[in-house]
């Protein structure tokens, strides 16, 4: 069990950009073989992992080809505060589809097919789309929305990113 924590130590950076990975892959395999369409606050959760594997990413570089001796540390950081922001994107978005507040103004749906307009573009564009809405639950487990999985991922993520953070 110690080797396993000292190597999650030592590679948590490269861990946490392949968690990224996943959680990517695991939302387009929903969105292509499940076919729910994800709508404006699942893609603000995706832009997220995006972000935590870009910085993962640079900070292995630093951390592995260079002699910057705080770059494990300052991207542990980084990292963690990346998730820590998901997981409040995403806790905002699970209190959106339980009614527990109001989503964006913005979150009715997704962008309209424009190859299937007819008539005058720009009266077409300023219609409300007919895309998912944040507000909706198209799937669950235990009760539980992707949403709501994905904050308590997050939490998870970041818990560990801060924690590998204070070890020396």
């Amino acid at each position: 069990m110690r080797t396993i924590i000292s190597k999650l130590n030592r590679h948590w950076l490269v861990a946490a950009g392949l968690t990224s990975i996943l959680m990517l892959a695991a939302a387009h395999g929903f969105e292509r073989i499940g076919g729910l369409a994800p709508c404006e606050l699942c893609y603000r959760q995706r832009e997220m992992y995006w972000l935590a594997l870009a910085v993962s990413v640079v900070f292995v570089g630093l951390q592995y080809f260079t002699k910057f001796e705080k770059a494990r540390r300052i991207g542990l950081l980084i990292l963690g505060l990346i998730f820590v922001g998901s997981m409040v994107l995403a806790g905002y978005h699970a209190g959106v589809e339980w009614k527990f507040w109001a989503g964006p103004t913005s979150c009715s749906g997704g962008v309209q097919d424009l190859s299937a307009l007819t008539g005058d573009l720009l009266t077409a564009l300023n219609e409300p789309s007919s895309g998912p809405s944040c507000g909706e639950i198209p799937w669950a487990m235990f009760g539980i929305s992707m949403a709501g999985w994905n904050a308590i991922i997050s939490l998870g993520l970041a818990a560990i990113s801060f924690k590998l953070a204070r070890k020396k």
